[in-house]
C-alpha cells in the first residue's frame, strides 16, 4: 500500500496536478484525502479523464479492457498494481493458456478480483465461501487451477481450498507466497490477542476488506470487537468494561490514525501501553520507471 501511495505523490511532484487516479489508491479516506488536497483526482471510470492526461491505476489492478481504453484515449499511465497481484494476473493467465477451468477464491464487487477476471481471457469462477465451493460446478474436473484474492489471509482461505482438493483432487494452485504478508500478519497478530485482550479496535476505512476481516477475527476470538474509520468513531461508553484493550490497523491506515486513538482514549482514560513485538516487514517492490528517481519527503500517510 506505501508503494501505491509514494506512486501517486512522485506523479505528483514530476507531473503536477492534476493526477487522475482510477478508484481510490488504497481502501483509506485520510490517505485518499490527504492525496487529494496535493491534486490527485480520483474517478471512477476512464471517460472521467480528459484525453492525454497523466493517469495512475490502483494498487488493486485494472481488466484488459481497461488497458485498452486508456491506449486508445492516449492516457499517459502509471500503472501501481500491487506486485503480488501482477503475480496472480500472469499465474491466471497461464493457467488459461493451459486451458484449465479457474477458480478465484475472492470477495465479488472487490476491485481487486474485477481486475483479475478482467485480464484473464478465459471463463473464472468466482467462489467466495465453503459453500460456494461446495456446489461449484466445473467443466473439466481433471484440468482445474485455483487463484486467489491476495488481501484474503490463509486463515480466510484454508478451508475453501480443503473444499475444492476434496471434491477436484487433481486440482492446481499456488502457494501462500501469493497472500499478502501485511494482511497475514496482522490476522495473525489479532488471533494471538485471544485469551488476552477482551476488547479490540481495528482503525481502518469501512470499505477496507482487510480491515473489516481484522474485526471479524476479533469478534470469532471471542474478543469485543469495534472498527473505526479514526478518532472522531470512537465511542467512549464501548470501553467503560474493558480491562484490556487491543489496538490494531489495517494495512492501508496511517500510523498516525492509530495514536490519534490512543491520543482520546487516554484523555479519559488511565491507559498503560505496551507494543507487542511482531513481524517486521522488510519486503519492498520497486517503483515504476517513470517515476523511481525522485525522492518524496512526506507520503501522504504523514501529510
Amino acid at each position: 500500500m506505501d508503494r501505491a501511495i509514494e506512486i501517486v505523490e512522485r506523479a505528483l511532484e514530476r507531473y503536477g496536478a492534476p493526477v487522475y487516479v482510477r478508484h481510490e489508491i488504497v481502501h483509506n479516506k485520510h490517505v485518499v484525502d490527504a492525496l487529494r488536497r496535493k491534486g490527485a483526482v480520483f474517478v471512477d471510470e476512464l471517460h472521467e479523464v480528459p484525453a492525454g492526461a497523466q493517469t495512475i491505476f490502483s494498487a488493486h489492478g485494472v481488466s484488459r479492457t481497461v488497458e485498452r481504453e486508456a491506449e486508445a484515449r492516449s492516457l499517459d499511465v502509471i500503472d501501481a498494481t500491487c506486485p503480488l497481484v501482477a503475480k496472480v494476473h500472469r499465474e491466471g493467465q497461464r493457467y488459461a493458456e493451459r486451458g484449465y477451468a479457474i477458480v478465484l477464491i475472492g470477495h465479488r464487487g472487490h476491485p481487486e478480483v474485477a481486475g483479475t477476471v478482467g485480464q484473464i481471457e478465459a471463463p473464472v469462477h468466482i467462489v467466495g465461501s465453503v459453500d460456494e465451493a461446495e456446489t461449484l460446478v466445473a467443466d473439466a474436473a481433471d484440468r482445474i487451477a485455483y487463484i486467489t484474492q491476495t488481501t484474503l489471509s490463509v486463515h480466510d482461505t484454508r478451508d475453501i481450498i480443503a473444499v475444492l482438493r476434496r471434491r477436484f483432487p487433481a486440482i492446481e494452485g499456488p502457494d501462500t507466497r501469493d497472500i499478502c504478508y501485511a494482511t497475514q500478519n496482522r490476522q495473525n497478530a489479532v488471533l494471538d490477542l485471544a485469551g488476552i485482550a477482551d476488547t479490540l479496535v481495528v482503525v481502518g476505512s469501512s470499505n477496507s476488506s482487510n480491515s473489516n476481516r481484522l474485526r471479524e477475527i476479533g469478534e470469532s476470538a471471542g474478543i469485543r470487537s469495534f472498527l473505526v474509520n479514526d478518532a472522531a468513531d470512537v465511542r467512549l461508553e464501548d470501553f467503560e468494561r474493558t480491562d484490556v484493550l487491543a489496538i490494531t490497523a489495517g494495512a492501508s491506515a496511517p500510523e498516525t490514525l492509530v495514536q490519534a486513538v490512543l491520543s482520546r482514549l487516554r484523555d479519559h482514560y488511565d491507559l498503560s501501553v505496551e507494543t507487542r513485538a511482531g513481524i517486521i516487514e522488510t519486503t519492498t517492490f520497486k517503483l515504476p520507471a517513470s517515476v523511481a528517481d525522485l525522492r518524496v519527503e512526506r507520503s501522504a500517510a504523514e501529510a
